[in-house]
């Protein structure tokens, strides 16, 4: 038991590492790809053909493999809790390559942000045992569950058609919020896809049902629009700050998902549920830390970016005078010909 436990606890470390550095590899990519083309913030999709964004793809889904792989020899309450190394591994390397600082309430904000998702792991309630992707679909279909799934889909809408053209640039929990809403239902697809890979191979082929093709598309596409709207982020806001509010947020929001789906609240303590919703106010007070403390980015304003110089030409009783710097007098009555105004190219 301790030795499948450390090499589960490698691995998860392993796997913060990997997740870790993918925020800032990607991030460099993005930045490359926004030098020479449209960013990814404004819609354009040039990072696809940056060689650096697709390194750090490869290193995110490495570690996301790792992580896998650590489920299969250690218990969750010991892998989860360790994701939130991903965090300091991504502000360090945000320091020294991006040179993005953080203030002193910035780090603090950090550290309530890991401290209240370790709790919410530590405490929240465990998964009952799925035996077909027949039961997983039961769970899905049933109204506890699509009422949170219309739920999602529903704030995710008011968030891309509403928020997104009038506050994405500036807040930070738009592209945020559509990444870990829409990642809670990417987990509970890709589980279904993964008990159905399961079964597979220990001899009870899932691949004739409906049901697991239907999750295959599903998670295809919330994988998708997860990876759009994070690279979104990544271009717009700081990687130290971006990286712990989405592994807060996300991390919340699967686990509730997963209570409503599996219905893992059932025979819980008082304890372990007054726990989980304290590891949420704390949560919440870490996001809130980190977003007020983020420095405000420069406005893209054409005005405040150029200061065009200004000549004009003055009659005054018929003489020509020529506007120096400090040369203009009020007794003056001129008249400013407006082609006489030169804004620098």
């Amino acid at each position: 038991m301790y030795r499948a436990n450390f090499i589960g606890f490698v691995l998860a470390m392993a796997s913060s590492a990997f997740i870790g550095s993918s925020f800032i590899i990607k991030k460099k990519g993005l930045q490359r790809a926004g030098a020479s083309g449209s960013r990814a913030s404004t819609g354009g999709y040039g990072y696809l053909l940056e060689p650096l964004w697709w390194i750090g793809m490869v290193t995110m889904i490495v570690g996301e493999f790792a992580n896998f792989v650590a489920y299969i020899y250690a218990p969750a309450v010991l892998v989860t809790p360790l994701g939130a190394l991903s965090i300091i591994v991504s502000a360090v390397l945000a320091h020294f390559l991006l040179k993005e600082k953080l203030q002193k309430l910035g780090v603090i904000g950090c550290i309530l942000c890991v401290v209240g998702s370790t709790v919410i792991v530590l405490h929240a309630p465990g998964e009952h045992a799925i035996s077909s992707v027949d039961e997983i679909w039961a769970l899905a279909t049933q109204p506890a569950f699509l009422l949170y799934a219309a739920a999602s889909m529903a704030i995710v809408l008011v968030l891309v058609l509403y928020c997104e053209p009038r506050y994405g640039q500036t807040n930070i929990m738009v592209y945020i919020g559509i990444c870990s809403i829409v990642g809670s239902l990417t987990v509970m697809s890709i589980k279904a896809v993964g008990i159905a890979i399961k079964l597979t191979l220990e001899g009870s082929s899932q691949a004739a049902h409906l049901q697991t093709w239907i999750f295959v598309t599903i998670s295809v596409l919330c994988i998708i629009s997860q990876l759009n709207y994070l690279n979104k982020a990544l271009d717009t806001f700081k990687t130290a700050v971006v990286s712990p509010i989405y592994y807060a947020m996300f991390t919340s929001l699967t686990i509730v998902a997963s209570a409503i789906m599996f219905k893992d609240w059932s025979g819980q303590s008082a304890s372990n549920i007054i726990s989980v919703l304290c590891g949420f106010l704390t949560v919440l007070s870490g996001t809130m830390v980190l977003h007020c403390t983020r420095d405000p980015d420069p406005p893209l304003d054409m005005y405040t970016q150029v200061s065009p110089q200004i000549s004009w030409v003055v009659r005054a009783n018929g003489e020509i005078w020529k506007q120096k710097d400090d040369d203009l007098h009020p007794e003056f009555v001129a008249i400013i010909r407006q082609d006489h105004f030169k804004f620098p190219g």
